[in-house]
């Protein structure tokens, strides 16, 4: 089955400060790369308008307004000291949401075998009720949640290798066992959570990685701790919250993966899916603020996406 990329050019318009780290020019790195000759066969599609109405599976509605209240009518507005929204923000974040779904709906229906969706803002730091470290609305989670409302899953499994815990996706889905999230990232490191004793009911798998460490340790993780919560839980859908930002070359952490490791982690991943999921894997971007790190691990993950 094929594999579609969804991205969309507003994504570009959702603005932050100069010298911010989560910045248009990621976006722009990734289709650049993208457009290369190994990638002639991905489907590319623009992300559709996400609804409004979708966003309350995974937030209140008090949040949805704070954060539509939020945005500028001109120039830039914080929402914290690392959250900016801009006046395209709202639309974007929209955008974001509607390819995450579009590529559930694909998945399940049988129109591509595996989805990649570069959107802005990301998500995996928005809490149910907060918005914050860069993300509005937890675009993973309210693509679990569209899952299994709109297609029936009983289980969504959420891996997260993002250099950064996902401290919003741990957050929504703590006490909540149709949902497995699974985590490896940098401890210390901002935002502080994701402690090996934090596992919610049961469905909550949290590996941390300290300073300095490799592929070697990432893929360890993997294999002792998310790869058996995979095969116990058995989802119908695993999503992945694609962060690039533990490569070697990222400014704002200190562990050491290579592109490699996103290659073999996508391979891995795509293995558990055909066994457990019938092939369903979606997968959308979180962070990654080198370009030419990001560029390169995309292209890794994208490439393996594509082997099928």
């Amino acid at each position: 089955m094929r594999t579609r990329f969804y991205t969309h050019p507003v994504c570009r318009e959702h603005l932050t400060p100069p010298g911010h780290p989560e910045r248009p020019d990621r976006l722009r790195a990734i289709v650049d790369r993208l457009d290369d000759e190994p990638f002639a066969y991905l489907e590319r599609l623009e992300a559709p308008l996400g609804d409004e109405a979708t966003i309350l599976y995974a937030h209140p509605q008090h949040h949805l307004d704070k954060v539509k209240m939020s945005i500028p009518e001109k120039g830039m507005a914080r929402i914290d000291e690392d959250t900016t929204v801009s006046p395209k923000s709202f639309e974007a974040a929209l955008l974001a949401i509607g390819g995450a779904n579009a590529a559930v709906d694909d998945v399940f229906s049988g129109e591509a075998g595996n989805v990649f969706v570069a959107g802005r803002p990301p998500g995996h730091h928005a809490e149910k009720d907060r918005a914050m470290g860069f993300c509005l609305f937890n675009n993973a989670a309210i693509a679990a949640r569209h899952a299994q409302r709109k297609h029936g899953a009983e289980r969504v499994a959420i891996v997260d290798w993002d250099v950064h815990h996902g401290n919003g996706t741990q957050d929504i889905f703590w006490d909540d066992p149709t949902v497995l999230y699974c985590s490896t990232h940098q401890m210390p490191l901002y935002p502080g959570t994701g402690a090996r004793d934090e596992t919610g009911v049961g469905n909550i798998v949290n590996a941390p990685l300290p300073p300095g460490a490799g592929s070697e340790a990432f893929r360890e993780a993997l294999n002792a701790l998310v790869l058996p919560a995979l095969d116990r839980f058995s989802p119908d859908l695993i999503i992945i919250s694609a962060g690039f930002d533990a490569h070697w070359r990222d400014p704002l952490a200190e562990l050491n993966f290579q592109t490699e490791d996103f290659d073999w982690a996508t391979g891995v991943l795509m293995e558990k899916a055909d066994r457990l999921s019938q092939g369903r894997l979606v997968s959308l971007l979180e962070g990654g603020y080198d370009l030419e790190g990001l560029s390169a691990s995309v292209a890794a993950h994208v490439g393996r996406l594509m082997k099928g």
